[in-house]
């Protein structure tokens, strides 16, 4: 038994001294990448699976796992900085995450995040230590005429995507950039909109989207939420939906929508007034632009939350309120 014993132990030291051998070759590797020079993007805020995700992703042929494994051995997991890397074919593993721990990148990056309204924007566009704040001190309507906008508010007008710059760029460039991104995907959502709809500009089109993306986190439900509205603005009616009440309370909200609020009478308050609110609500990403302009085929004029995450629709004021006794009072 003894002896049976200490082959065991030699034999799991061996397989653990070959494994070791293996990643250790592994992580000194010269890859081959698909393009060279590669430019990879990593967001802000990412865990170490999420960068190595993105690294793969971005035509690093690495394992994800792997990569996570040598990332925690090396000590950088805690260490991993969001930017825009180069790299070129040749980089090893081990160069690839030494690189990104040391932050040595390429561009800079800002997320903005769809849903984020316009005053959320800014103040991460302020906040970033390698833009020159040429807007500081800016008025919104200085900003606006700074980027060439003609639009009445600045809310909206900027596409929540993920933008690179150079360090020390203006950040009046990085809004410029957001802005036509926004221009481009709206014309792109209106020139391929659905026959009829309610809309006059393609600036009302930006205000409905706006509203369905505060209203769903569900990206399937977008088109049926929308058609929702669209349906209603059909008819005069009220769109009676709470995140325009709470974009008009603004900074006074304080999380709990009452009775009064829906009763206050503000421009943005869709429970005392018909039609869409004057501007959008919130900065609204391509899924949303698409739904309102290519809304579901749907008669649904009501929807209610299951509790679930999802949403029940309805063609008439009965049905909805049965489903609002069913999933909101629990009858």
């Amino acid at each position: 038994m003894k002896r049976f014993l200490s082959r065991l132990v030699l034999a799991a030291v061996a397989f653990a001294l070959a494994a070791a051998g293996a990643f250790a070759w592994w992580a000194n590797q010269p890859l081959t990448l698909r393009s060279s020079p590669l430019e990879v993007i990593i967001k802000p805020n990412s865990s170490v699976p999420s960068v190595a995700r993105q690294v793969a992703r971005g035509g690093v042929p690495i394992d994800a796992r792997l990569f996570v494994l040598l990332a925690r051995l090396t000590g950088n997991h805690a260490s991993l900085k969001a930017g825009g890397y180069q790299f070129e074919s040749g980089v090893t593993p081990l160069q690839v995450i030494g690189r990104i721990a040391r932050g040595e990148v390429n561009h800079h990056v800002l997320t903005v995040i769809e849903g984020w309204e316009f005053r959320r924007m800014r103040a991460a566009v302020d906040a970033h230590p390698a833009l020159r704040h040429d807007t500081k001190g800016m008025s919104e309507a200085e900003l606006l005429k700074a980027i060439g906008a003609t639009e009445p508010s600045a809310e909206g007008l900027f596409f929540p995507d993920t933008y690179l710059f150079a360090r020390g760029s203006s950040d009046v460039e990085l809004y410029k950039h957001a802005y036509r991104a926004m221009q481009r995907r709206l014309n792109e959502a209106w020139n391929a909109r659905s026959p009829d709809l309610p809309y006059k500009t393609p600036y009302e089109a930006l205000i409905m989207a706006s509203i369905v993306e505060k209203e769903t986190g569900q990206a399937a439900e977008r088109p049926m939420i929308a058609a929702v509205f669209i349906n209603r603005l059909r008819k005069n009616m009220m769109l009676q939906t709470d995140p325009t009440v709470i974009y008009g309370i603004g900074e006074m909200f304080d999380g709990n929508l009452r009775k009064r609020d829906l009763q206050a009478d503000t421009p943005y308050n869709t429970y005392t007034r018909t039609g869409l609110p004057p501007t959008p609500i919130a900065l609204p990403g391509v899924a949303s632009l698409a739904a309102a302009t290519t809304p579901a085929p749907t008669d649904a004029l009501y929807f209610v939350a299951r509790g679930d995450g999802t949403s029940h629709f309805s063609n008439s004021l009965p049905e909805h309120n049965r489903a609002v006794d069913q999933y909101q009072r629990g009858k």
